[in-house]
């Protein structure tokens, strides 16, 4: 076999891997403790949006100032939300506090 055969060969190889690898992003959703019912229902549909284009996403919990005494408001939060969202996704990453931020990462079905 010449050399420029097998070189066309590995290229039409690498080109079919590269077609069916499936991309996807992390997007970000950031919430407070403090969150409104409207707000939340408007954060709610950007996530749903984002699992339906089978993006991960990472809600974040931010507290300011004194609402760090509030932890236990932000976990159930993001416990609301993973319930709202049992249907499209799956909890990739439970909630976890890293410094005045609480995290979780909602990954699609």
């Amino acid at each position: 076999m010449d050399y420029g055969r097998f070189k066309y060969e590995q290229t039409k190889k690498q080109q079919e891997a590269k077609k069916k690898q499936t991309t996807f992003q992390v997007k970000e959703i950031k919430v407070r403790p403090k969150t409104g019912d409207h707000d939340l229902q408007t954060k709610l549909g950007h996530i749903r949006k984002f699992l339906e284009r089978k993006d991960k996403v990472k809600v974040t919990v931010m507290f300011r100032g004194r609402e760090i005494a509030l932890s236990n408001r932000g976990r159930e939060l993001l416990e609301q939300i993973a319930q709202e969202m049992e249907g499209l996704a799956i909890v990739e990453q439970l909630p976890k506090f890293e410094g005045r931020t609480m995290m979780m990462v909602l990954a699609p079905k």
